[in-house]
């Protein structure tokens, strides 16, 4: 009988692609990191506990193009400075790729609250512009013109905030307790860039960011660089506490929140 392709894979099978994935070189990204002051009380306001507000209320976008061997990839991220356990790092809010495979590993693994968008880097000479876009509305924009070149940073680690949970079944709120995630990257640069120019958000009923303003710009810079990370369960979360924050998670929060027991399915059998 030929193989089944949906049938179960062999230890050995699995051993191999564990193997494959922990020997992938290092993939350097091409990316815009804008940074910026918001209004304190907005930032607060999108972080869920235990999170915390930092010392200083800041906003980062990242907007990366990634140099996959035949598969490049636009990756995004728009985050929140937090703090948690004595740990400053960063809360994203969304984080739009351009693949389903960049979606899977970090949304079902560590909790990333990722969606399928559009992703923009491009340069020509010394302008710049960088986007994120969804459903048709670019919702951030960079833009702006390489003013210097900077040294080097050294390599440093990163912090990012994830919240990993599986909505109920019965739509009554999840299937067990959330778990709040810390994953670590360690990033090293090989070339980095300074830019003068300007963030523009837009009013967007998918991707509210256009509620965390620009009150005073820090930073935008241009640059490659490369990262690995490692994620860890740091504790439980009640449940009660997460549920007023599950709608940054979806376009449509309906779909898990308002579909009573027995509702009827769709024709696919599934929302």
């Amino acid at each position: 009988m030929a193989r089944v392709r949906y049938g179960a894979r062999t230890g050995a099978e699995i051993a191999a692609a564990r193997t494959a994935s922990a020997r992938l070189p290092d993939i350097w990204s091409t990316g815009v990191v804008a940074l910026w002051e918001t209004d304190p009380d907005a930032l607060a306001a999108v972080l869920p506990p235990p999170l915390k507000p930092t010392g200083r209320p800041l906003v980062r976008v990242n907007i990366s193009k990634v140099d996959l061997p035949g598969y490049p990839l636009g990756a995004g991220s728009f985050a929140v400075a937090a703090s948690h356990g004595g740990v400053d790092g960063w809360y994203p809010l969304v984080m739009p790729m351009t693949h389903e495979r960049a979606l899977t590993g970090g949304r079902e693994v560590f909790g990333e609250p990722k969606k399928l968008g559009e992703v923009t880097v491009e340069r020509e000479g010394l302008v710049v512009h960088a986007a994120l876009a969804r459903h048709g509305i670019v919702f951030v924009e960079v833009r702006g013109a390489v003013s210097e070149e900077l040294p080097l940073p050294e390599p440093s680690q990163k912090t990012d905030f994830y919240f990993k949970f599986l909505p109920a079944v019965d739509g009554s709120g999840f299937d067990a307790d959330p778990v709040l995630v810390h994953c670590v990257r360690n990033e090293k640069v090989r070339r980095l860039e300074r830019i003068t120019g300007d963030v523009l958000l837009r009013e967007s009923m998918y991707d509210p960011v256009a509620d965390l303003p620009v009150l005073e710009l820090v930073d935008i810079t241009i640059g490659e660089k490369t990262s690995d990370q490692r994620g860890k369960v740091v504790e439980r979360v009640a449940a009660e506490a997460l549920l007023p924050y599950i709608h940054q998670r979806y376009d449509d929060p309906q779909q898990i929140l308002d579909a009573p027991p027995g509702a009827p399915e769709s024709p696919e059998g599934s929302v």
